[in-house]
C-alpha cells in the first residue's frame, strides 16, 4: 500500500511541477517514460 501512495504523491508532484512550467513556457521540460519514472528534456 505504501509503495501506491508513495506513486501517487510523485504524480501530484510532477502535475504541479508541468503546471507551474507552464506558465512560464509552452515547451515540455518533463517527459513521461514508460515503466522508468519520468526525464527532464533539454531544449538548448
Amino acid at each position: 500500500m505504501s509503495a501506491s501512495i508513495d506513486s501517487l504523491t510523485v504524480d501530484v508532484h510532477i502535475g504541479r511541477l508541468r503546471k507551474s512550467i507552464k506558465k512560464v513556457t509552452d515547451d515540455k521540460v518533463i517527459k513521461t517514460v514508460r515503466s522508468f519514472g519520468y526525464s527532464l528534456i533539454d531544449k538548448s
